[in-house]
C-alpha cells in the first residue's frame, strides 16, 4: 500500500472503532465468506480506488491552483480568462473522475 491507501484504511478502521489490523481481518473475514467475491471482482474494487486516488489528488492541485488565484486577486492582480478556463476544465475533468468511478462502484454493488 502506498501512503494515501493506508491513510484511507486507518480512516476507515478509526471510523469503525477498530484497530488497521482488525479493520484488515474483518475486511478478509468478510470476503472470505462472500462465495461470490472473485479475483476479477477484487481487482475491479482496486481498479475504482485508484480512480478515486488519482482523482483526489487532481482535486488537489485543483486547490492548490485555486489558491494561487485568490492570492493574485488579493493582491490586486487579475487572472486571465486561460487561467479560470484552465482551472474549470480541471474541476470538470475531477468532477467526471470521480462521477466516473462511483457509478463503477455502484454497479459492481
Amino acid at each position: 500500500m502506498d501512503d494515501d491507501e493506508h491513510a484511507l484504511v486507518a480512516t476507515a478502521a478509526k471510523a469503525v472503532g477498530v484497530t488497521v489490523a482488525g479493520f484488515f481481518a474483518k475486511a478478509a473475514l468478510k470476503e472470505a465468506h462472500d462465495p461470490h467475491t472473485s479475483a476479477a471482482a477484487i481487482a475491479g474494487r482496486r481498479e475504482t480506488v485508484i480512480k478515486l486516488f488519482t482523482a483526489r489528488r487532481h482535486l488537489a492541485q485543483i486547490g492548490n491552483n485555486l489558491n494561487q488565484l485568490t492570492r493574485a486577486v488579493n493582491s490586486g492582480g487579475r487572472p486571465t480568462d486561460i487561467q479560470l478556463d484552465a482551472v474549470l476544465d480541471s474541476v470538470r475533468r475531477a468532477s467526471a473522475r470521480v462521477q466516473d468511478a462511483t457509478d463503477q462502484l455502484l454497479e459492481d454493488g
